[in-house]
């Protein structure tokens, strides 16, 4: 018998200065067994990071073909791809190869490990960003789960700063690898 996943409801208020985005929206987020809630508010995270009206998670951890996150344009195409964690070389290369723009959110404390051996290949793809979240801020997101959330994010000079009605706050600060 296959393990369900635990649903999580996510109202999450965004206001993005960076990119002069403001928006609401109403997200259904699904946890599975062998997935950590923090790994799961990661996606939240980059949710956040990149709020579309396209953007939308993907079936999840049980869905090989697809990744964490995805936004299609009006016609279908593929325009953002985003991966969380250490995704393998020919993941990406795939990724590359279908979507205008890939994105890589890790967030380990030595991302370097997983990211050095495999850089040389993905060098030539233009369209791939690898984006690094401190351990040390992610460990915090385990503070704002609740089934159901109520959350507002705020971007500023590329800083997320999230919070919940109940006085939690996090910062969250993005490095670049690539």
């Amino acid at each position: 018998m296959a393990l369900k996943s635990t649903i999580y409801k996510a109202e999450l208020d965004i206001a993005d200065m960076d990119r002069n985005y403001y928006a609401t929206h109403s997200l259904t987020l699904a946890c599975h067994p062998s997935e950590s809630e923090t790994r799961m508010m990661i996606g939240l995270v980059a949710f956040a990071l990149n709020a579309h009206e396209r953007l939308a998670f993907s079936r999840g951890l049980g869905e090989t073909e697809e990744p964490d996150l995805w936004q299609r344009d009006l016609t279908g195409e593929l325009e953002l791809w985003i991966e969380l964690g250490h995704p393998d070389e020919r993941r990406l290369a795939k990724a590359c190869g279908r979507s205008r723009s890939v994105l890589v959110y890790t967030y380990s404390a030595s991302p370097e490990l997983w990211w050095d051996p495999i850089a040389g290949k993905l060098s030539k793809n233009r369209n791939l960003a690898v984006r690094r979240l401190d351990p040390a801020q992610t460990r915090g997101l385990e503070a704002l789960v609740q089934r159901s959330m109520s959350l507002s994010a705020s971007i500023q000079d590329g800083e997320l700063w999230l919070r919940d009605g109940e006085g939690h706050e996090l910062r969250i600060v993005t490095e670049t690898i690539k």
